[in-house]
Formats: C-alpha cells, structure tokens, sequence
C-alpha cells in the first residue's frame, strides 16, 4: 500500500482540528445576537494552490454556466424541500441551508464582476448541487448503496432523529463539503484554460457565505428546531465560529481536489479518494455523537412539536 508524503498530510489534519475546535466553540454559545454580519476571518486566500495543473475534463451540467441554470437548481431544491418542511422531516434542516445559500449565491453572481469567471462558478454550482440531489434521491428510493457513508450518516441520523437540528445541518455540510466537493473540484479543473487558479473565486464563495450564516440559523429557529440559533452572541462570534468551520472544511476541500488531481495513476488517486471518503465518514459519525439526544433525558419530542406547530 502506497503511503501519503506527509506534507500532503498535514492539510486535511490541521483543517480537522481546526474543525473540531471550532465545533466545541460553537457549541457554547449564548446570549444576544450582533446586528450585524458575523466577523469574517478570510484566512483561506492566503493559503496558494499547490499544483498549477489544468484538468479539462469537465462536468456536462448546465455546460454554458447561464445565471438561468443557477435558478432551475433552486426550483429542484424547491421541489424537495417543499415537502420535507411540512413534514417536518429532519432533513429538511439542511435543505433549507442549502437553498437559501443558493438563493444568495444567485444574487451574488448577478452582480458584475462578482467573480473571475462567473459562467464557471455557475457551472460548478449546478454539478455540485447535483451530487447532493443524487446521494438524496438514491437514499430515497432504497438505494443505498449508491450512497457516500457520510451521506448515509446524515440521512439516518435525520430519518432516525437522533440529533439536534445543528447536527443535521453540520451532517449536511460535512457530507457536501467534505465528500462531494473534492470530487467536484478535481472534475471540473482547478485551473482554467490560461493557467490560472480558479482558487480566488473558490475563496470569494466563503464571504458570500457569512452573509448567510446569521439569517439562516434564525429562520431554522423559527420553523424547525428553537435551539438552533442559541449560539447568539455579542458580535455574531458564535456566527464567525459556524462560518469557520465551514471555511476550514472548504479549504480542505480544495486541498484534497489538488491530490486527486496530482495522483500519478488510477491506484494512487484511489487511495485518495478512499481517504476522502473516510474521513468525511468519521467527521459525520464525531458529529452524531456531539449532536445526538440522549432518551430518555432528551429527545426530538419537543423540537417535533415545535416545528409541527411552526408548520401547519
């Protein structure tokens, strides 16, 4: 069996304890809410890419990268969302973050200038939210063993309900960060046809997402579980820890999008991606275990009725 260099090593290791510090963090919020956006820390620009490799084998989903390809992905999100909401099912959490992340991604990208290359982050927009449609309609249909573990731990844990909703939607984020985007990333290319990195655009997609991080956790208080937004704290730092986490995940992301690409066969880039896969399987399984309810002491009984209440 081939071993990692260890400097290949070291990202995916320092994002995890990253992860994990700011996961204990987060979970000790409380408080009052900042009225403003949480502080943004963009620390993952100052990291450069580490290959400079242009992989043209690209995905084929919405090809053009029209901004109208972007809002036919959030009518697909509509459609199962919809029902998920009124049922209240637990997924339903990280739908919502995922849609309204989509939504403000869609404003952003219809401003001009807003990235490098917007037709190609549109592109990536609609074949990463492809991944996430796949994993979910597999599970739905009985399929499961055309499911990513990671997904398949976040879609039990919420079918079960065996955790709080900040675990369903930090199950979510792990499984589509953590798993999907690396494969994503290394599909699409990491560099564009000039030989440029497509990394700041990458990075511009994390200040987007401290728009979103505040709102969202309110409006997932509001319908599904009240506990979600008791990270309140004076300056939206409890925010700024929630947006880190994500920040770290999708650095590592990047990281690992750049080992499969510079894997020098088949063998090694399966190593590589057996690593991805475990890895986010063992971030989901730490993640059940910090978000789970404890019955009979805690359960989903109050935050079901809650969110029955919320949605009727």
């Amino acid at each position: 069996m081939h071993r990692q260099k260890p400097h290949q090593q070291k990202p995916r290791l320092a994002a995890y304890a990253l992860s994990l510090s700011l996961l204990i963090a987060f979970g000790t919020g409380g408080g009052s809410a900042g009225a403003t956006d949480p502080i943004y820390v963009g620390w993952s620009h100052l990291l450069p890419p580490w290959t400079n490799e242009f992989n043209p084998d690209s995905q084929n989903a919405c090809r053009a990268g029209r901004l109208t390809c972007v809002k036919q992905v959030i009518k697909k999100m509509d459609r199962r969302f919809i029902p998920q909401a009124e049922n209240c099912h637990h997924n339903a959490v990280f739908s919502l973050a995922y849609l309204r992340t989509t939504e403000e991604y869609a404003r952003t990208a219809a401003q001009p200038g807003a990235f490098d290359d917007t037709a190609f982050v549109n592109h990536e927009d609609a074949v990463f939210a492809e991944f996430y449609f796949q994993a979910y309609d597999a599970w739905a249909e009985g399929r499961k063993r055309a499911v990513p573990a990671a997904w398949q731990i976040a879609f039990r844990a919420a079918q079960n309900r065996t955790v709080a909703g900040t675990g369903n939607l930090f199950l979510g984020m792990n499984a589509h960060v953590n798993r999907d985007l690396p494969f994503v990333l290394a599909g699409l290319g990491l560099v564009a046809p000039d030989g440029t990195s497509r990394k700041p655009d990458h990075d511009r997609i994390n200040k987007m997402l401290n728009r979103v991080v505040e709102p969202l956790l309110a409006e997932e208080s509001a319908r599904f579980d009240p506990t979600m937004d008791d990270v309140n704290t004076p300056y939206g730092v409890s925010y700024t820890a929630m947006l880190q986490v994500l920040v770290g995940w999708r650095e590592d992301a990047w990281r690992n999008a750049e080992r499969l690409v510079a894997a020098p066969n088949a063998q090694a880039r399966a190593l590589v991606a057996q690593d991805i896969e475990d890895y986010a399987a063992v971030t989901a399984r730490s993640l059940v275990a910090r978000y789970q309810y404890n019955p009979p002491i805690t359960s989903s009984a109050e935050r079901d009725a809650y969110c029955a209440s919320q949605n009727s």
